[in-house]
């Protein structure tokens, strides 16, 4: 059992990070990894030529299992967590900065527990697709096929931002003005006609997800918003333009990423999820 333990925590690292981008919770994922250890704790495994494979499968099997279980219970899922960190420059503004963006977050969240099974295990871990169609219980061309849906929902739902980072800079500190003083319709020529705004709250009890299109809808609800946005910092959120909200030496309250085209804001992704903020560090946001 010693050797065996210590081939398991030699995997561990992997199946952690398997675990935390497919179900986008440190807790939840420690859970997952947890129950692939007692699954191979009570099974005989001497004829298993790849122990990590073995421990990927059961791994992605138990977190496809939670995530049919959200959607059943029609739970907002989490997402990633991302990090903050100082970026070189006389503004001091915070960097966000992760693998998986902010808008890919909020994607994966909409893709049904298969597809988003498929995404991950390809695209981000190189998996098979005869592997991961052994785990989904589906031929190799249906795992394809649902990852090639996926990739191409996350894909078509990040339009590129301008490539001008101090343009970018420019709007969103206009739109944070606007928002500052409750202006309506400066906030309305900010925003591109077809804006989206999308806000993750965290589970249903703690206000769940959002989603609003169209310049009056979004600026309505940015007018709501004053109050943070008077906590506001300007920061790099996934490489463009965004901001941080908190107070002077306390927690992050939201992070807003933005994505700007034509001089005009198109897309807000506003995570204010507590239990995904606690995980941010925000050591270098400045003043």
């Amino acid at each position: 059992m010693d050797v065996l333990a210590q081939r398991f925590e030699d995997s561990r690292p992997h199946l952690a990070a398997v675990a935390y981008r497919m179900l986008g919770s440190r807790a939840e994922a420690d859970d997952a990894v947890q129950e692939a250890w007692l699954r191979l704790a009570r099974t005989d495994v001497d004829g298993v030529d790849n122990l990590r494979g073995w421990l990927t499968t059961v791994v992605s099997r138990v977190c496809l299992d939670m995530l049919r279980s959200r959607t059943s219970r029609r739970e907002d899922p989490l997402a990633d967590d991302e990090r903050v960190a100082p970026e070189a420059g006389p503004e001091g503004e915070a960097v966000l900065a992760d693998s998986v963006g902010a808008a890919l977050l909020v994607v994966l969240d909409t893709l049904a527990p298969a597809e988003r099974l498929a995404f991950v295990l390809h695209d981000l871990f190189a998996m098979p697709f005869d592997e991961i169609g052994t785990v989904l219980g589906r031929s190799p061309a249906a795992a394809r096929q649902l990852a090639s849906r996926a990739r191409r929902r996350v894909r078509g739902a990040a339009p590129a931002p301008d490539a001008d980072r101090s343009r970018q800079r420019e709007v969103v500190s206009a739109f944070l003005a606007a928002a500052r003083n409750g202006d309506f319709d400066a906030l309305v020529a900010l925003l591109d006609p077809d804006v989206v705004l999308r806000v993750d709250g965290g589970a249903p009890a703690a206000g769940g997800s959002s989603e609003f299109r169209g310049a009056s809808a979004v600026a309505a609800q940015v007018r709501s918003f004053a109050a943070l946005a008077r906590l506001a910092r300007p920061a790099l959120v996934n490489g463009a333009a965004g901001f941080v909200v908190a107070r002077p030496g306390g927690p992050p309250l939201a992070v807003a990423g933005f994505t700007v085209a034509g001089g005009r804001v198109v897309e807000i992704d506003l995570l204010a999820d507590r239990e995904r903020l606690r995980d941010l560090d925000v050591s270098g946001l400045g003043d």
